[in-house]
């Protein structure tokens, strides 16, 4: 069973004016399922978990509609607006779906870093507890002591970092960025995604550049709360889905790999229905 659990859909003319903007010309087109769908065979990918790229509900609405017809979408993380009052009524509509898995708020784009804490949001995370639903926090270093706070007062919420909180790699800020991981990833709550690094690297060697990170994640992380994601169609702006992939494989050890790439998505986002396909170390 391997589950790829970050990557995105987009048609253009629904993001007129939002990202990515032109000048990204590689992904500055539409996305859809057919367009994956060959790296997923080609790598034995049994599904994916799709992840909101847009502030707006009809982004959500999308890509719930889209999970209806593709076999391949497992899980769908949407996006609401946690501080609005009628929050709490659309997250109980969204749970009636069987894709609807939680929900990501565009934290790195909002100027205010305490917004996360806002008294404001409680009704909405409450719901998401409720639900069963998890939190995919999209965050930078800057969050770092907003996002612990958070964790800790909300223990009964899945929550998982994006793309390692997007370190600053192509400066070469380890040190720091590794004391505040480890100290989230000590809370049980708290997973982290094996995604998004290589777009934070520079320059010829992004993957030798990337790779402590990416074993730091998986250190303080470990088997159980590790979670692999390609994030495509992001990622094609400097690599391929492939070397990717086998560059996460080469980091997680065998026994792990099965736990990494499927099982630990699987409990988080609470899928089901899959069909496991044989995975080769």
């Amino acid at each position: 069973m391997i589950i790829d659990a970050h990557q995105h859909y987009w048609l253009m003319r629904s993001r007129e004016g939002a990202w990515p903007p032109a000048e990204l010309t590689a992904i500055h087109r539409d996305f859809e399922p057919k367009d994956l769908q060959p790296c997923l065979e080609a790598d034995g990918v049994d599904g994916t978990v799709v992840v909101q790229s847009l502030g707006r509900a009809e982004d959500t609405d999308f890509l719930l509609e889209l999970a209806q017809s593709v076999p391949s979408i497992l899980g769908v993380v949407g996006w609401v607006d946690l501080i609005d009052p009628v929050t709490v009524q659309r997250l109980d509509h969204y749970a009636t779906h069987p894709k609807f898995k939680g929900i990501r708020p565009m934290l790195q784009d909002i100027d205010d870093t305490n917004w996360i804490l806002d008294p404001k949001a409680t009704p909405a995370i409450d719901a998401l507890v409720r639900h069963d639903l998890s939190f995919d926090a999209l965050v930078t270093p800057r969050h770092f002591g907003p996002l612990l706070k958070f964790a800790q007062r909300h223990r009964d919420l899945r929550i998982v970092i994006d793309h390692g909180a997007k370190p600053f790699i192509a400066q070469g800020h380890l040190v720091a960025w590794r004391r505040a991981m480890s100290e989230l990833a000590m809370l049980p709550n708290v997973h982290c995604k094996l995604s998004g690094l290589l777009t934070e690297a520079d320059g010829n060697r992004r993957l030798a550049a990337v790779r402590p990170y990416a074993e730091t994640i998986f250190e303080l992380f470990g088997t159980r709360k590790t979670i692999w994601g390609s994030d495509w169609p992001v990622l094609t702006l400097v690599s391929d889905y492939r070397s990717w992939f086998e560059e996460c494989r080469d980091i997680v050890p065998d026994a792990d790999k099965a736990a990494v790439f499927g099982k630990n998505a699987q409990s988080f986002y609470r899928l089901s229905g899959i069909q496991p396909s044989v995975f080769v170390p």
